[in-house]
């Protein structure tokens, strides 16, 4: 008898310390979700450029308080990555007010380098002017700060006619090709193009529209290999859809969805680079408890692979997002 209560004290020793050690390998894997990728703020409309073996992640500030559901957002955010997994924040680089000629509203940007310097394509509420409207800012450094560089829009409302909406102006995407014309890319409802001026600030010729299903808005252009890449928000709520060409101006080849519904965000606003031999493909959701959502979002992180004909296999979204 004395045997067998020997034998059962142990097993049932042996039996906590297994569960004890299945609890401690739960927690340290909560402990390594690493989406989202920032938590003290809601970011949204994530832009990156790799830049000296740094990642310079752009983002909008959402800042709606938790009683307010409408876009409330009066800043730019830069953060810098050497592993895609720490992130560190700058000071703030840009607001709307350093356009002097716009009234407000921190809507989605891009940065891109260029004869370094690094110039900030970004949406705004034009002051004069009725709708959204594009501006240019530049700066030495990729976190800034950043000045206007023209003392007025290079995009606004007035320019195009392809729709009545007052914000079919914004998200703008720049590209530099192989032969170092650089081209913006923008719109909500009709994508829109143009060739840019070798300073960077000056439209060089007509605005062109390029003709996708089903598209909303957010449009990024990327290249690898041989194949473009525009990718873009796709339907409402947005999932984000692509198209491919072997050339920046087209024709573009529709090749389907990339990335699902985000979370409980209606929109979905996407960027994709390649960094250390790695790519990966940066969103928003809106997953932080208890008052993410539409208005409050969040910028994740997450690999993104390419099928041997070049097409992009469908991003999975994690939670564990990018570990170390």
């Amino acid at each position: 008898m004395k045997q067998s209560y020997v034998y059962l004290v142990g097993v049932l020793a042996l039996a906590m310390s297994c569960k004890s050690t299945k609890t401690s390998a739960a927690m340290q894997a909560v402990e390594k979700f690493n989406n989202p990728i920032i938590t003290d703020k809601y970011t949204a409309d994530a832009a990156a450029i790799v830049h000296n073996d740094k990642v310079y992640l752009y983002a909008g500030h959402d800042q709606a308080p938790n009683d307010v559901n409408a876009y409330r957002m009066h800043e730019w955010l830069v953060y810098s990555s050497s592993d895609m997994v720490h992130w560190e924040e700058h000071p703030v680089p840009l607001k709307p007010t350093d356009f002097k000629w716009a009234s407000g509203s921190a809507w989605a940007s891009q940065v891109i380098e260029h004869k370094g310097k690094f110039y900030w394509y970004a949406t705004v509420e034009h002051g004069s002017i009725h709708g959204k409207a594009i501006g240019v800012a530049v700066s030495d450094s990729p976190a800034g700060p950043f000045k206007d560089a023209i003392g007025k829009a290079l995009i606004t409302n007035d320019m195009t006619t392809q729709t009545k909406i007052s914000w079919d102006d914004i998200d703008p995407t720049v590209w530099i090709d192989d032969d170092g014309q650089a081209y913006l890319f923008w719109g909500n409802t009709v994508c829109k193009y143009a060739k840019l001026k070798p300073n960077m600030i000056e439209l060089d010729g007509p605005i062109m529209t390029v003709d996708l299903p089903n598209f909303t808005e957010a449009p990024w252009v990327h290249k690898k290999g041989d194949w473009y890449y525009l990718s873009y928000a796709y339907q409402f709520p947005e999932k984000i859809a692509y198209a491919m060409s072997k050339s920046i101006t087209g024709p573009w080849e529709f090749k389907g969805i990339l990335n699902e519904v985000a979370g409980n965000s209606n929109t979905n606003h996407q960027a994709i680079i390649e960094f250390k031999g790695k790519d990966y493909f940066i969103y928003h959701n809106g997953s932080i408890p208890t008052h993410g959502g539409s208005y409050r979002r969040s910028v994740c992180v997450d690999r993104l692979y390419y099928n041997e004909d070049g097409t992009m296999k469908r991003v999975i979204m994690t939670s564990e997002g990018i570990q170390e």
